[in-house]
């Protein structure tokens, strides 16, 4: 009688695992799912969804004192007045030039560094080496300006080493290296560190079977560490490719001069110029909402592309 009792208080669980079981395990436990999605639920809808409706101001004379609603509505003005600026193509190219090149330059070095990274056999000497790759990305990118600037400065550590006086902030061809190389020294050994996860996974007697049949390491990685994190790779390539008009006006206005401006003024900064400087907040929002129609077209076809490339596996 006391184990029937207690089959009939805790009735078989469902140990197939399988689809169906979750989803009765779901249903039958719902009101705690909702107690813990629904405060995410509500900040998403807050912070992300009802802003969207700011977008409103990039179709108006926005005046801030009618408020959304009462500002003169005119359509694609703005839009207009931004397409038809003499310096629309300037900023629109250096914007391209500078995520491009740092995407062609910045996005292999994390993979890089965790290959290299997981040919390192003492875990201590591993960490310490992490360590100190970590390091640069908890650097807050105007400190990272002051430094570059302190630098590459007439009387800077480079300019002495070099014998040389040459400003280098003031040097317009010297921008976006400047910015894609201190780009990649502070957030290439963050960003492997998902390459490193996903190379610990790599099948260990696979890499000794290439060994013993004589593999060198270039052929190791290709046969045994490639695969294990070429899924990851595509989907960061899809992420970073989708999101190459979205660079951030700080660290660009942080490095700008007014010699170098030529290349340094890019939408970002044109954007919070206009917007916060200037309080043309319907051109900027538009010029703004222009940007984010441009990085939505180039993530989808950039995810049609690299399903084509890697056996249909996309986003």
């Amino acid at each position: 009688m006391g184990t029937q009792n207690t089959k009939a208080q805790n009735p078989p669980k469902n140990r197939g695992g399988t689809a169906a079981g979750a989803l009765n395990y779901v249903k039958h436990h719902w009101q705690l799912y909702v107690i813990f999605l629904l405060p995410a639920l509500l900040l998403t809808i807050i912070f992300k969804y009802i802003p969207m409706g700011g977008i409103m101001i990039a179709f108006e004379d926005y005046n801030p004192i009618g408020g959304i609603l009462q500002s003169r509505w005119v359509g694609m003005k703005h839009f207009q007045r931004f397409l038809s600026s003499p310096d629309f193509m300037t900023y629109l190219v250096n914007t391209l030039k500078l995520s491009i090149y740092g995407l062609l330059w910045g996005f292999p070095v994390p993979i890089l560094l965790a290959f290299l990274l997981n040919r390192i056999q003492s875990a201590r000497i591993k960490k310490s080496i992490q360590t100190v790759l970590y390091l640069p990305n908890f650097i807050s990118v105007i400190v990272l300006c002051g430094l570059v600037r302190i630098l590459l400065s007439v009387t800077g550590p480079l300019n002495l080493m070099m014998g040389t006086q040459i400003n280098f902030m003031t040097m317009p061809e010297a921008f976006r290296s400047i910015y894609i190389i201190s780009g990649i020294w502070q957030g290439a050994g963050w960003a492997s560190i998902m390459y490193t996860a996903a190379l610990s996974g790599a099948s260990q007697e696979l890499r000794e079977a290439a060994i013993m049949d004589g593999a060198n390491i270039f052929q190791q990685i290709k046969a045994v560490e490639w695969p294990a994190i070429k899924d990851m790779v595509v989907i960061q390539f899809i992420l970073q490719a989708g999101n190459v008009m979205s660079i951030g006006f700080e660290k660009a206005y942080a490095l700008q001069t007014d010699m170098n401006i030529g290349t340094s003024e890019i939408i970002a900064t044109y954007v919070y110029k206009k917007g916060l400087l200037d309080g043309d907040y319907s051109f900027s929002t538009a010029v703004g909402l222009f940007n984010t129609v441009i990085n939505v077209i180039l993530l989808v076809a950039v995810n049609k592309f690299a399903e084509k490339m890697n056996d249909g596996k996309g986003l």
